[in-house]
């Protein structure tokens, strides 16, 4: 497999951490051992971060040959820092894993991050991680694209990506400064609310940023991928084709709008049901291999991709081949 959605969590942050006062954050707990508190609760140090070793050996357990890594997302509060610290924290983060990019050459490729709160400097620092070794692209946060509106900020950001070729992975969760989760966390059932239902219903509102908007047309070069499937659209799109032959019947399908476009999705956290949904709206040739990175993860997409009903050679589309071709147009140390 060729894992296009793989976190890393960065050990080269954990001073940054100490020094915060609110969650993510390093502190000292009830018993005086210093632990990782996050949203979710506390986490020991030792299981809180990266190391190539580790993160090789999952690999290797599960046949995954190449992994491009982006920022865990509650690693993302670097993006939303004041701006000379989000920088720092940014450029130190991209050089260190252009580097293990180029200390295990051809198992890693990169996502970067750059600052969020002045797009001027993040295109600026976009600029200078594309030169790095390893760096096919860069993770933006879902919000900036929940809305044609909200993308319009963006351009920055994609006009140099459009430059280099290169890939905008979009991932759920907020722009600086925005409530999250928008899920009360005294909700119940919380963690399904909002890490299933509002992350689906928000990638499928980006999808339709993307795919039913004119936004995208002046970034020809640039690839686009959207995490677990892009939403619900495969679901959702027959509603949505139904209504627009009631409401406004002179428009293009949403359907034809969605096949038509180039933007990509990966297949993390869903099973063969939903792979076959989306392989019959966007065509094979979409579909990209996504874990998360996790020992859990792999088996579970190697399974749902496996067991979906499609043809041996698709199977080996999604898991390899989509990503290869994809990886080896931007960076030598993928072939």
């Amino acid at each position: 497999m060729i894992d296009m959605h793989a976190h890393w969590r960065p050990a080269g942050l954990l001073q940054s951490l100490r020094e915060r006062s609110s969650i993510p954050q390093i502190v000292r707990n009830e018993q005086g051992v210093e632990v990782f508190r996050t949203r979710f609760g506390d986490e020991s140090l030792a299981d809180a971060f990266d190391n190539a070793k580790d993160y090789l050996a999952r690999m290797d357990a599960h046949d995954v040959s190449v992994s491009v890594l982006s920022l865990l997302s509650s690693f993302c509060w670097i993006q939303g820092e004041e701006v000379a610290q989000s920088t720092k924290l940014c450029r130190t983060y991209n050089e260190s894993m252009s580097q293990l990019c180029l200390e295990h050459p051809g198992r890693f490729a990169c996502f970067a991050t750059v600052p969020m709160r002045d797009l001027t400097v993040g295109a600026r620092e976009l600029e200078a991680a594309l030169k790095l070794p390893g760096m096919v692209g860069v993770q933006v946060t879902g919000n900036a694209f929940m809305s044609q509106a909200s993308a319009e900020a963006m351009r920055p950001i994609l006009e140099v990506l459009n430059r280099h070729k290169a890939i905008l992975f979009v991932h759920y969760g907020p722009m600086p400064g925005d409530p999250f989760p928008r899920i009360p966390k005294g909700s119940d059932n919380f963690r399904r609310r909002n890490g299933t239902l509002d992350m689906q219903a928000s990638l499928s509102s980006i999808m339709v940023t993307f795919c039913m908007t004119e936004f995208l047309h002046d970034y020809p070069d640039v690839s686009v991928q959207v995490h677990n499937l892009g939403g619900n659209i495969p679901f959702e799109i027959e509603r949505m084709d139904h209504r627009c032959l009631i409401d406004s019947p002179e428009e293009e399908l949403p359907s034809e709008r969605f096949r038509k476009s180039h933007v990509l999705l990966d297949c993390n956290s869903f099973g063969a049901h939903a792979i076959e949904a989306a392989v019959r709206l966007y065509g094979v040739e979409r579909i990209l291999c996504g874990t998360d990175g996790s020992s859990f993860g792999y088996e579970w997409t190697a399974n749902a991709v496996q067991k979906a009903q499609i043809s041996q050679t698709e199977k080996t589309q999604i898991l390899d081949g989509n990503a290869r071709r994809l990886l080896a147009a931007i960076t030598p140390l993928i072939h």
